[in-house]
């Protein structure tokens, strides 16, 4: 490219940048002055009926009305966050694209003309220009950034408005159990996992015993585990994959603690950093607990003994066939381990962003691996695997393709491999049992659909769903529940998919799975509401809401509903239509992951730590 074409690229890169930055740079500060214009908490209305409630405290009528006006402002709240931070991220973008294609504009164009031909008017002229393009975009970039930073934050404004809300049952104080190794001997202590120089290697730990780590410390009850056949048991007794048995959110363990402190260490029985980062949900087997991580140095699979917190084995992941030389571009908030792995007692399987699937045995021995191809995921890839019957299965649709396939845990090869005419989902699959014979249901963008096991046939799909599809489905008594954000909260009978057995628009959840049990479906917002419908009529029989952003899925277990905020606050509440609120205890960090159970014992990850609670 000769000199003159580079300068008319450098210009037309410089005006597009510099539109592009006043465009956003106005956005911002509209947005900014309309909020100051129209503060929520100013509205006439609602100070009328807040004015009302005080001389009718009984009104239900009129607290509905309030509640409406809350759940309004809170979604105009979370949105204008969104739009603040992406804005500010897009101006500074371009800001940057802007000043560099101005610098190389005037480089280039200050050697067109020979010095001769350069009067002192000229330059004087272009050296204005620029003082006062500069002065004019530095003011309308300083402006933008100034409204964003000065604007409010009107949910705390909104919590000191609540209406109504049921207090918290009051939980007895519990003798506080120190963090695991505190008061062992050096002979049996837990190294300390943010110090690599005193931890176990992966070597010494495969060669430690663990009946002596047990012998140690008293564990709670262990499920017992069968061998050889298939036993669909093992799966109860354990929680083998994302949201538990068969993927639907209901725990069968019992006496979950409802109480715990993260930052006083309050039932917290013990806690161990990870090594590298991930947002999948912990799996349980026998004596063992595992998660995955990943960064652009590499991705790992975790072992550790689930009654002490010992690390058992931590294997990277590698000689994969056909895996990538670089990670994929992902976004911060799904990363490269996202996905929840599955276990079934003979190996532990493991997917991640980069289209690696690989197995390890239970001892931490790779025992296959092979590459799906680079997922065409704008986000990066989130779907959990599910494990049933030795076969893997695992949802696969991408920008490129609807897929789904199963593979064979004892070598990793196709068992089948379908395509299917859906776009792009980050849902997981889930089981379901039809007539004795079990189903694998999926939702995408448009269907929810279920499979044949075996085969991988398409045994019904009901056109429900649009957009990017995030959350997977629930089912209880013999119907498939299915919602997203921007389409829709449905009731599918499988047996006779032509139409809805109820369907519901007010509320939808845009990334957390709803979870049905004992005839009522809950769901949980990404705004902060949680909403409990009868399962078979799609009356809503309560509402709750909360302070924080909801990311995770609410799950089921001992009789109560467990639902982690992401400032990690765990919601527990009845599972019932009273809507009654147990107990908020607090882990002291970020929480998007879904809790995992054992007797007794409730298993948390948060962003930095693996927590085992209980009493």
């Amino acid at each position: 490219m000769d000199k003159e074409n580079r300068i008319k690229v450098a210009h037309r890169a410089m005006l597009i940048s510099g539109i592009f930055c006043g465009v956003v740079a106005l956005l911002l500060i509209l947005n900014f002055w309309n909020m100051k214009q129209h503060e929520p908490l100013e509205s006439e209305a609602i100070e009328a009926l807040v004015q009302r409630l005080s001389q009718e405290p009984n009104n239900e009528v009129l607290k509905e009305e309030i509640r409406s006006f809350d759940l309004l402002a809170r979604k105009a709240y979370f949105t204008s966050k969104w739009q603040i931070k992406a804005g500010t991220w897009l101006l500074l973008i371009g800001g940057i694209v802007l000043a560099a294609s101005m610098k190389i504009y005037t480089d280039l164009r200050a050697g067109i003309d020979p010095p001769e031909a350069l009067t002192e008017g000229l330059l004087k002229a272009r050296a204005n220009a620029q003082y006062w393009l500069f002065l004019s975009g530095g003011l309308i970039l300083g402006l933008s950034l100034v409204a964003g930073v000065l604007t409010n934050d009107y949910l705390n404004e909104y919590d000191r408005m609540a209406v109504s809300a049921d207090p918290a049952v009051e939980q007895s104080d519990v003798e506080v159990i120190e963090v695991f190794g505190a008061e062992q001997s050096s002979e049996n202590a837990t190294p300390d996992p943010e110090s690599p120089s005193e931890g176990v290697s992966v070597e010494e730990a495969e060669k430690s015993t663990e009946e002596s780590l047990v012998a140690a410390a008293p564990a709670p009850a262990v499920a017992t585990v069968s061998s050889g056949a298939f036993n669909p048991n093992d799966f109860k007794l354990n929680h083998a994959t994302f949201r538990g048995y068969m993927g639907l959110g209901v725990s069968y363990r019992k006496n979950i603690p409802v109480d715990w402190n993260g930052p006083s260490g309050k039932n917290i029985k013990w806690k161990v950093a990870f090594s590298k980062p991930g947002y999948n949900s912990p799996v349980i087997w026998g004596d063992k607990i595992f998660i995955s991580g990943g960064d652009k140095n590499g991705l790992v699979v975790t072992c550790y003994n689930r009654n002490t917190g010992q690390l058992l084995w931590e294997k990277e992941v590698k000689d994969v066939p056909g895996s990538p030389a670089a990670m994929p571009r992902v976004t911060n908030d799904t990363g490269l381990a996202a996905a929840s792995l599955a276990v079934d007692g003979k190996g532990v399987y493991a997917i991640f962003a980069n289209g690696d699937i690989v197995a390890f045995s239970m001892e931490g021995k790779q025992l296959w691996g092979r590459n799906l191809g680079v997922p065409n995921n704008h986000y990066g890839h989130s779907s959990s695997l599910q494990v049933w019957d030795n076969m893997i299965v695992v949802q696969y649709d991408t920008n490129t393709r609807g897929r789904m396939l199963a593979l064979n845990v004892t070598n990793g090869e196709s068992v089948w491999d379908v395509q299917r005419p859906v776009h792009i989902s980050w849902a997981s699959p889930a089981l379901i049992e039809v007539d004795g014979k079990i189903q694998i249901v999926t939702s995408a963008d448009p269907y929810v659909s279920g499979h044949d096991l075996d085969t991988g046939e398409e045994l019904w799909k009901v056109e429900a769903m649009m957009g990017e599809v995030g959350p997977s489905i629930a089912f209880d008594d013999g119907l498939v529940f299915a919602s997203q954000e921007y389409a829709r909260t449905l009731a599918i009978d499988p047996k006779a998919p032509e139409s809805y057995v109820w369907e519901d628009d007010e509320y939808m959840s845009e990334v957390g799975s709803p979870v049905a049990y004992d005839g009522l479906m809950y769901m949980a917002t990404s705004f902060g509401v949680v909403v409990c419908y009868d399962a078979k009529t799609g009356e809503k029989q309560w509402e709750k809401e909360f302070d924080n952003e909801i990311w995770s899925s609410p799950v089921i277990a001992d009789g109560k509903l467990y639902i982690v905020d992401k400032e990690g606050i765990t919601h527990i509440m009845k599972a019932d239509k009273s809507g009654t609120v147990i107990a908020e205890p607090e882990l002291g960090e970020q929480g998007f992951a879904l809790p995992a159970f054992a007797d007794g014992v409730v298993y948390l990850r948060g962003t930095k730590n693996l927590y085992c609670i209980g009493n």
